[in-house]
């Protein structure tokens, strides 16, 4: 039995060390989710509590998962496990019933799973968390066991307040370097869209009458009097969607320029923020690098915000460019982002702490 609960403590640690190492790999991808599971449920209040809740989160993963395998505090942690975990297993539970969340961030983008591959992995992780649980006895203030759980947090600490200020160390999004934008957006391999049906309601001497764009009656004319029409999943398809399932940017007057871009021979720089909050901390890095693209390199450099507005006011100096927040978001996770392009290819692709290095 000993051995048993040796290998179960081994799985559960490694398994929430993984998760957890995942995540703060891009503790802004979690945040992110965090915030569509809050949109889902109106509590968008809590928007600005993601980022920190995020951190914790990833922090308390790795720290607990050091904690099982060395031993240290079993009970306590193995409370806390069993706490977190019956919170998750909500989620991934909530996910898969209601439909409403197509990936749980369980292992970030590095490794999407399904919701129902996610609730299925915590109820695993439930039934041998619950064995630890009423198998363990309180363990000790081991010295050495508590000192691996505090370098695990200060470590993990450390690797999410670098990702943030510079970028993933692993980029798993479709927007890394060496990626095709234009290649990344179209339809994978054997990708079968769900087929529509529209059924349509019509009104006939008093009588309500439906029917698909395919049965029309043969006696359809004017007296049919139109009610109202539903579009239909007829056929459900497989769920293959591109890896970047849009990407547009576009001038202040609203005009299309993304296969402008996407055609020019040359590089060019597209400098990403999806905001201008935080200008005082990147505008002499922008300058800086501006400055070379411009006069040195002859490379052409576009600032593309979701606030094209504001960045005309504060750049005017700039070819301004406005692109949806969501994309800006997801393509640039420190704002802003250095995109070095040739044609629809991202050839560096640099946080503004690092734009010194994009040549």
């Amino acid at each position: 039995m000993k051995r048993v609960l040796t290998i179960i403590r081994w799985l559960v640690g490694l398994l929430f060390i993984f998760s957890g190492l995942v995540k703060a790999n891009d503790p802004l991808g979690l945040s992110y989710k965090m915030q569509e599971f809050f949109e889902v449920w109106g509590w968008n209040g809590f928007h600005d509590y993601t980022l920190s809740l995020s951190v914790i989160m990833n922090t308390f993963e790795i720290g607990a998962g050091v904690a099982v395998i060395v031993g240290w505090q079993q009970k306590l942690v193995n409370w806390l496990l069993l706490l977190l975990i019956i919170f998750f297993s909500f989620l991934t539970g909530y996910a898969l019933l209601s439909g409403k969340i197509k990936t749980c961030g369980c292992f970030g983008d590095c490794l999407p799973l399904t919701p129902a591959q996610s609730f299925g992995k915590d109820l695993v992780l439930l039934l041998l968390i619950l064995v630890l649980f009423f198998s363990t006895v309180a363990g000790g203030r081991n010295k050495v066991a508590g000192f691996a759980v505090f370098v695990a947090v200060l470590f993990t600490s450390a690797l999410q307040w670098y990702v943030l200020k510079h970028l993933p160390l692993v980029d798993c999004l479709p927007y890394k370097a060496g990626n095709n934008i234009a290649e990344q957006m179209k339809q994978p391999a054997g990708a079968v869209p769900d087929s529509m049906s529209i059924v349509f309601t019509y009104r006939k001497n008093g009588k309500a009458l439906t029917f698909d764009q395919d049965h029309f009656p043969p006696d359809f004319d004017s007296t049919y009097q139109y009610v109202g029409r539903q579009d239909k999943i007829a056929r459900k398809g497989n769920g293959l969607q591109p890896a970047i399932p849009e990407f547009a940017i576009q001038t202040i007057t609203g005009m299309d320029t993304t296969s402008a871009l996407f055609a020019s021979s040359g590089n060019y720089l597209l400098v990403m923020a999806k905001d201008m909050n935080g200008v005082d901390q990147w505008k002499a890095a922008l300058e800086t690098v501006a400055g070379k693209a411009l006069q040195e390199k002859k490379i052409p450099l576009f600032l593309v915000t979701a606030e094209p507005e504001k960045a005309t006011v504060l750049f005017p100096q700039y070819h301004i460019l406005k692109c949806d927040a969501i994309v800006l978001k997801t393509a640039a996770r420190v704002r802003p982002t250095f995109f070095l392009m040739k044609g629809a290819t991202i050839v560096k692709k640099l946080a503004y702490t690092d734009a010194g290095k994009i040549w």
